[in-house]
Parts: structure tokens; sequence; C-alpha cells
């Protein structure tokens, strides 16, 4: 919808969200980049810690694989495949084993059913027609000023920010399972190391935040938008 950046009132709504998007890519990028650099004093490449993990958490049913692209890490319940980018899979870093560390955190999360992400997983469907179907009838209700159509509408765009506020415990309790891991496994030791570990997962778990912060500006500037249709309309 690029012709929103032409409405001042869109640009304030999300001002906010885009400068706390930025920042939060340039924090990503610095600790990913820093930690990266730095080879763990376990001397495993990501792929053998995470077969390590997978001993040590009594999942024998999850395969280990390699993904192409960047940081495109990622656990798949459905495969049960843990799936390590081209930079993180051979990756000796203290950043590589944290991100092998988080994804696996997943894989514990889809074995005990964790409700969080059994939620997050049920709402991708509706998620997914919503962020189309939505606006557009918030559109048509504006058209048409009909206002019920346009709440309507409101109410299926929301599920994006629901979306985004089931995700984030979903991310926030891999990522404390992935501390834990390495830290009992006996992958990651010593003060330096697991600053490492959490500036790099705090990181990651800080780009959920502003995608839950985006999600919810939009969501009221739309709810303005209609709220301002139903004022004219009295």
């Amino acid at each position: 919808m690029p012709f929103l950046f032409y409405d001042p009132t869109y640009l304030l709504f999300m001002a906010p969200a885009f400068i706390l998007m930025l920042l939060t890519q340039l924090y990503v990028n610095s600790a990913y980049k820093k930690w990266s650099r730095i080879t763990s004093n376990s001397r495993m490449s990501a792929s053998q810690a995470a077969q390590k993990l997978i001993m040590h958490s009594g999942l024998y049913d999850v395969q280990v694989e390699g993904v192409r692209g960047n940081l495109t890490d990622h656990y798949d319940p459905r495969s049960k495949r843990l799936r390590l980018s081209e930079g993180v899979y051979q990756s000796q870093s203290v950043a590589a084993l944290a991100i092998a560390a988080h994804e696996l955190g997943h894989a514990m999360q889809d074995q005990e059913g964790y409700f969080p992400l059994r939620l997050r997983a049920a709402l991708v469907p509706a998620v997914n027609i919503g962020s189309y179907l939505g606006w557009i009838l918030i559109f048509i209700g504006m058209l048409l000023r009909a206002t019920n159509i346009a709440w309507l509408g409101l109410l299926v765009f929301s599920g994006g920010a629901i979306f985004a506020l089931a995700t984030l415990p979903v991310e926030l309790n891999a990522s404390a399972r992935a501390r834990r891991l390495l830290t009992e496994s006996g992958l990651i030791y010593g003060e330096d190391e697991q600053r490492g570990v959490n500036t790099v997962l705090n990181a990651a778990a800080l780009t959920y935040v502003a995608a839950l912060v985006t999600a919810v500006l939009q969501l009221l500037y739309w709810a303005s938008i209609v709220t301002g249709m139903g004022r004219r309309r009295r």
C-alpha cells in the first residue's frame, strides 16, 4: 500500500515503528557480525552442536540439515527438521551456536506440545487471509460509507497483531531454552561466551518486539480511520 506513505496521519502513526525497526536491524547486524567472528571454546560447528543438543534433550527424531540463504535458520515441525543456513551450519562461532540452540528450543516446544507454539501455528491460515482481506474490506466500507463492513475489515486485519503477540512468547521461550541447553551441555562456558549468546538471542528477540509494535500501530491507524468514518456519519 505505497499510497499510505502520502498520508501524514499514517506517517505519524508509523514513524515510531520505522525508527524501531531500523534500530533493531542495526543492532541485530552488529551483534551477529561481532559474535560470528568469535569462535566458541568448544570448537564445535553449529551442526555438530545441534546433534549434541539433540542427544542431550532426547529429541532423537529431529534431523539436522543445511538450507540455502542467510539467516534462514528454522525448525520445521512437519518434517522434524532443524535447518541451519549456510553461514551457520559449519560455523564454530558463538553466534552460530546460539542460533542452532534457539531453533532446537522450538523443537523442544514441538515435542512438548507447547501451547503458544500450537496457537501460533493455528493462527497462520487466518493471518494469511486477513492480511489481504482486512484492508480490502476497510476500503470497501470507506467507499460505500458502510461502517459495519469497515469494522469487519478491521477485525479481520487485527489477526496480524494477534499473531505478532502470540509469536513473542514462543520466541522468548525458545531463547530461554537455548541459554539453558548451551550451559547444561557445556557447549558454552565463561562469562564472555555467555554474554555473546545473550547478545545474539536478545537481538533476535527484539525483532519480534519491533514486529509487534509495527502491527499494533498499523492496527491503531486503521482503527482511527474507521472511527473517523463513524463520527462523520453522525
